[in-house]
């Protein structure tokens, strides 16, 4: 018997996860190591997978994730992004809840550039002592 997999990508600032589920016993692997191994943080591992506790699907799911690029706080949100949207194929009913919760807006902030003239982005050199 074949088991279904559902297959999504999530981007957070420069960072994107690729996000399989697949029916199972609640087995999390991030980038072939447990989430608190990767992430450190627990906050980072409560935000990465909170699509799963507002689903109630913690217990009921296999999420296997790759992510690449930019930092561990991206990296979470594009995890959040990611199985939000996998869940979605998972189960189409799904979709009004984590829309309302939030789960499938991109977040469109970037870092903003370093200008010429100018320390940092919006930073200024100092123009005159007196």
């Amino acid at each position: 018997m074949e088991q279904k997999t559902f297959t999504a990508t999530g981007s957070r600032k420069t960072s994107v996860a690729k996000v399989t589920i697949q029916p199972g016993t609640g087995k999390l692997i991030v980038n072939d190591r447990e989430p608190l191994k990767y992430f450190f943080r627990q906050n980072l591992v409560t935000i990465a997978f909170e699509p799963l506790a507002e689903t109630k699907l913690a217990g009921r799911v296999d999420v296997t994730v790759q992510a690449v690029g930019g930092g561990l706080s991206g990296q979470a949100g594009a995890v959040r992004m990611g199985l939000a949207r996998a869940l979605t194929k998972y189960d189409p009913e799904l979709r009004s809840d984590l829309k309302d919760k939030g789960f499938l807006t991109r977040d469109a902030r970037e870092v903003e550039r370093k200008k010429y003239g100018q320390a940092k982005a919006r930073k200024r050199f100092q123009f005159s002592k007196r």
